[in-house]
């Protein structure tokens, strides 16, 4: 050692509450990238749409795509063999990655300072 001493204070309760808030914030931002993600791929698949989580993951996709990665106004339009597809996979591609920067960004932000993952 090097003859400093080190007081270890236990965590206080806001400090607590901020990183429960900040899991919970990077775990949602999660969930829609991956739901994003997840929905690209059964585009690209040409997953059977009859199918109820197949439905329910392009509704949930189509709901969280904020507007600006939604496919009936795509980022980039696409002509040609597999245009759907394309513009899926890009829109919905760009719109996974945003959420996970982001929401990094903001459990970042919201998890007090000096605090790290296990």
């Amino acid at each position: 050692m090097d003859g400093k001493s080190r007081v270890v204070t236990a965590p206080s309760q806001t400090d607590r509450a901020r990183t429960i808030a900040a899991r919970a914030v990077w775990g949602i931002f999660l969930v829609f990238g991956l739901v994003l993600a997840a929905a690209a791929l059964l585009i690209a698949l040409e997953a059977n749409t009859k199918n109820s989580l197949v439905d329910f993951v392009l509704d949930f996709a189509d709901a969280i795509d904020l507007g600006v990665f939604d496919l009936d106004n795509p980022i980039r339009k696409f002509s040609g063999e597999n245009a759907d597809t394309k513009e899926a996979l890009l829109s919905y591609g760009l719109g996974a990655v945003t959420y996970l920067i982001v929401g990094r960004i903001l459990e970042r932000l919201i998890q007090p300072g000096g605090t790290t993952r296990p």
